[in-house]
């Protein structure tokens, strides 16, 4: 394994992506090259061999930057669960391998879902080090877990699947508890690094917005039950302690996800959360994902989601599950205080 210097001018055109925002500039002075073993949140200093799917990259700074063959981008090495994109894993060597996420994920692809083309092919150039030639992990530039006690009410957003509207309900959540008065922290707690539910939640009105990144990781998965818990714990205590009086958290991808599988089912998860609000894409999904969560004796209080643009779902869900279906606009509003119970006295979608 050879040591080269970064050099300045040079870092200063690479397209630094969003997942690699927390690592110190100052750090970034050497470049390790192969071979070297990839580990799951290294940053890599990688060259756009060929544009697919993926032809942006989201930069660091909030902006999604246009790739062009022959680029120099900063990404972290990482897995990938997308059932209708990418499944990737970590590869062996420094490999030519896959930008599998625009937040910046290095990985290698298995398999994908037939609507996306194929990968954007990137080659690693080197792991980015320290002076002292150390490689740079994000676990390095992660929050510390801190001690804040108090106790805030927590709602948390789960899903039957990817692309239920997790994160719709989550951001009309936030800005309703926003709209009540409370000073709200939100976070994504697992999933793939990537800046659009991150802004999603700060444009609803989170007064502090943080996700597993800040933890150290660019993705959750295949981490270990134990590191996903910590993620959760770290987050939290992170939120309570800058002072929110309500945390909305979002849990990546559907329930039988493997971290989500994972979570849902510790006792931390059941420790920490106060009111569960599922997000499904229709009525049999609403009534599983019910089952599954009242099967893990989980607090939920009530269903939003893709569903709720159809009125029909809604009351088929509500007669399924027993369980009050609420539309976004009745969570953006602020009609639902999703943290003293006043879920009976709304006035249901399944009404209208």
């Amino acid at each position: 394994m050879s040591i080269q210097s970064l050099d300045a001018n040079r870092l200063a055109k690479v397209k630094r992506s969003f997942t690699t925002r927390r690592v110190a500039e100052k750090d970034m002075v050497t470049l390790l090259s192969d071979p070297y073993p990839p580990r799951v949140g290294d940053l890599i200093l990688a060259r756009v061999e060929n544009i697919s799917q993926h032809r942006r990259v989201q930069l660091h700074s909030g902006r999604p930057a246009a790739l062009y063959e022959g680029d120099e981008i900063m990404v972290a090495y990482g897995n990938r669960y997308a059932p209708d994109q990418f499944e990737a894993e970590l590869p062996e060597t420094m490999e030519c391998c896959h930008l599998v996420a625009a937040g910046g994920v290095a990985s290698r692809v298995l398999s994908q879902h037939r609507r996306m083309d194929p990968p954007t092919t990137i080659q690693p150039l080197g792991v980015i080090a320290d002076g002292n030639g150390q490689s740079l992990n994000l676990r390095q530039y992660a929050l510390p877990l801190v001690n804040a006690t108090i106790d805030v009410p927590v709602v948390a957003i789960v899903g039957t699947c990817m692309n239920s509207g997790k994160t719709t309900t989550a951001a009309h959540a936030v800005h309703g508890l926003a709209k009540r008065g409370h000073r709200v922290g939100a976070a994504k707690i697992t999933g793939t690094g990537a800046f659009g539910d991150f802004f999603s939640l700060t444009d609803a009105g989170a007064e502090w917005v943080v996700d597993f990144t800040d933890a150290g990781f660019p993705t959750t998965y295949l981490l270990d039950p134990l590191e996903i818990e910590q993620v959760l714990q770290t987050l939290l205590s992170h939120l309570k302690f800058q002072g929110a009086t309500a945390i909305v958290i979002e849990i990546a991808d559907g329930l039988y996800q493997r971290e989500t599988d994972f979570l849902l089912k510790s006792r931390v998860f059941r420790d920490n959360i106060h009111t569960v609000l599922m997000a499904a894409q229709d009525s049999l999904g609403a009534a599983a994902g019910a089952a599954w969560l009242r099967q893990n004796r989980l607090p939920l209080r009530g269903l939003s989601g893709a569903m709720t643009q159809s009125q029909l779902a809604c009351r088929e869900a509500n007669a399924a599950t027993r369980l009050p279906v609420y539309s976004t606009d009745q969570l953006g509003a602020g009609e639902v205080d999703l943290l003293v119970g006043c879920f009976p006295r709304l006035s249901l979608l399944t009404a209208s």
